[in-house]
């Protein structure tokens, strides 16, 4: 049987989410979602506009889509902060169920990166979007109801714990252990 971390247990946390670094930080980990349940972790990979994050299932279709029924770009990346999902998640092993596709040691917080921002990652450039991120019935089966409270709660939601949507503007290749930066 799985145990899940505490509401009390992440809210002691939160003091080290919060010195996550604010203008550069690194990219920890890439996962792509070939198929909806499914993860691959990855140390380097394509991103493009037309097809995401390559080998990702986001360009076969995902949750919000245009009215011609092409997936949306609004929602192409799912970044998430790294010492969130590390407080969230003890066992490594078990992080990519969150199902994000960049796990960034960068201060995602709503006060450090507006709609429009962009940032350099590797040879690619991303641009933050509007569209929120919140915790889900599927994250509070894989890490626990505390951390959809955790996540959605005021603080929470102010620091986008459970992360952020991004666009590719640029085509690039990423790889663990490269630089995010606001540009």
């Amino acid at each position: 049987m799985i145990s899940h971390v505490t509401f009390e247990e992440l809210t002691s946390g939160l003091s080290e989410i919060c010195q996550s670094p604010a203008d550069k930080g690194v990219l920890k980990a890439i996962v792509v979602r070939p198929a909806s349940d499914d993860r691959t972790s990855l140390t380097e990979c394509e991103i493009s506009p037309e097809r995401g994050i390559h080998g990702d299932n986001w360009a076969m279709g995902c949750w919000m889509s245009l009215p011609n029924g092409r997936p949306h770009p609004d929602v192409q990346v799912a970044i998430m902060n790294s010492r969130a999902i590390e407080l969230i998640s003890p066992n490594e092993t078990r992080r990519p169920l969150a199902g994000d596709n960049l796990y960034v040691d960068l201060n995602l917080s709503i006060d450090n990166l507006q709609p429009g921002q962009q940032l350099a990652l590797g040879s690619a450039v991303l641009e933050i979007t509007e569209v929120e991120h919140n915790g889900c019935h599927k994250f509070a089966q894989r890490f626990g109801t505390d951390a959809v409270k955790f996540v959605n709660s005021d603080v929470g939601r102010k620091l986008r714990l459970r992360g952020i949507y991004a666009r590719v503007v640029q085509t690039g290749a990423i790889h663990t252990g490269d630089l995010i930066e606001k540009l």
